[in-house]
């Protein structure tokens, strides 16, 4: 098996680098070699962070700032994320301070451009990561000014608009959008305690619910839709199950729980009958994305937190395991990222073996990492994320694989970078 993957992982990939290379079986988890020891993902994830620090922080040492891409998704700051997850897997200093150097660099960016809020792709990534970073470090001075910075963003008039306000000016999703602020608010407050208060972050939950009935006023079978770029997406990055993964982690009314828990039932209700893939916008008929940012594994991870959220409700649990095995028959993809590659959806797994404790999850999640141990080199090499220059990055290159090693030295305590708390 592994022979064949590494031929074709030689082989171009499709326009939209979901194409499948192969597909693991159930049967191959008790004959596959490829499975690897906690200790050898622990060391591969360790050499592959330093490849990652040198491609995109020693080799680009002067790259000018305004030309520098300061963000957790493609740019330097996930470097410093991977920096974060490295130290938190081995304790080693030197991560951290190398972290907290490159946080330093991207917040000098960030001062000069408030276009986007967000963890992912914003201002609220760089001074969030340095609030917590400065945390780890004892550096009470550093923590309150990435603190401050962060409270400042806050304060951005347009979140808590509703749409009676002209609340439609500022997306609601995940990447630019303000399920992508409160993330990050929700980041800094599950590290340093409740220091960003609700009564800051309610008003935003309430403008997304508010906007997301807005935007569902043509659906009356569904509660909430959201319009990114006028495409009613469902996905994890832009669209109903980021926005609503994100609105799980606050206090709901009872009619705001029901609102949630219908349009989640709308979205298992109309997923494709054959395969149980979730569309990637509303209404689209193609069948052909399984990742993190369109289809079923963002689903199945949105799932698990709602299982988690309404526990007496089994069917949201179901639903999770349901998308889970439409990501393990779909197979292995062209891609290694977070995103949209292999990586991205190995956590699915990891998000059901949380849930369900059932061992069958992370074995599966194993065989995805171990595919990537003897392969991701071939396909970054192959031009299935170099040709877009994002080849170190988290979300679409190295940086992810990295950090989905790590995650399984201690599987129980894995989490979706970016994603989940």
């Amino acid at each position: 098996m592994s022979s064949s993957m590494v031929e074709m992982a030689s082989q171009g990939g499709d326009e939209e680098g979901n194409e499948r290379l192969d597909k693991l079986h159930m049967t191959d988890l008790a004959t596959t070699t490829l499975y690897l020891t906690r200790e050898t993902f622990l060391q591969a994830a360790i050499s592959l962070k330093d490849r990652v620090i040198e491609a995109t922080w020693k080799e680009r040492g002067g790259l000018q700032l305004q030309s520098m891409d300061p963000t957790v998704y493609t740019g330097l700051l996930g470097t410093a994320f991977t920096c974060l997850r490295s130290y938190q897997a081995t304790g080693c200093q030197s991560d951290l301070q190398l972290c907290a150097e490159i946080v330093d660099t991207c917040a000098a960016v960030a001062r000069s451009s408030k276009r986007h809020l967000t963890f992912l792709c914003g201002s609220g990534g760089v001074y969030a990561l340095g609030a917590v970073v400065a945390n780890y470090k004892d550096d009470c001075q550093r923590r309150d000014l990435y603190l401050d910075l962060f409270l400042e963003v806050a304060q951005d008039r347009a979140l808590p608009s509703g749409p009676e306000e002209g609340g439609f000016g500022m997306p609601y999703e995940l990447h630019y959008g303000r399920a992508g602020f409160l993330w990050a608010a929700l980041f800094i407050n599950r590290h340093l305690g409740e220091v960003v208060p609700k009564n800051l972050l309610m008003p935003v939950v309430e403008a997304v619910l508010a906007g997301g009935r807005a935007g569902a006023s043509d659906n009356t079978a569904c509660p909430l839709m959201y319009r990114w770029h006028g495409t009613g997406y469902w996905g994890a990055a832009h669209g109903l199950a980021g926005i609503l993964h994100v609105v799980l982690h606050f206090p709901l009314s009872r009619q705001d729980a029901e609102d949630v828990k219908d349009t989640f039932r709308y979205m298992m209700k109309n997923r494709f009958p054959r395969s149980g893939n979730y569309p990637s916008s509303e209404g689209n008929p193609r069948d052909n994305l399984v990742q993190w940012s369109h289809g079923a594994t963002g689903m199945a991870i949105t799932l698990c937190n709602a299982a988690q959220v309404f526990s007496c409700d089994r069917e949201f649990r179901d639903a999770a395991i349901e998308a889970g095995e439409v990501v393990w028959k779909n197979g292995l993809v062209r891609k290694v990222g977070l995103s949209d590659g292999v990586s991205g959806n190995a956590y699915a797994f990891l998000s059901l073996y949380r849930l369900t404790g059932k061992t069958i999850y992370q074995k599966r999640a194993e065989a995805f990492a171990s595919f990537l141990y003897h392969n991701a080199g071939r396909l970054v090499t192959a031009g299935h994320v170099r040709r877009n220059d994002h080849a170190y990055s988290l979300f679409q290159g190295l940086a992810g694989v990295a950090c989905l090693w790590f995650d399984l030295v201690s599987p129980e305590n894995s989490r979706f970078p970016g994603y989940e708390l």
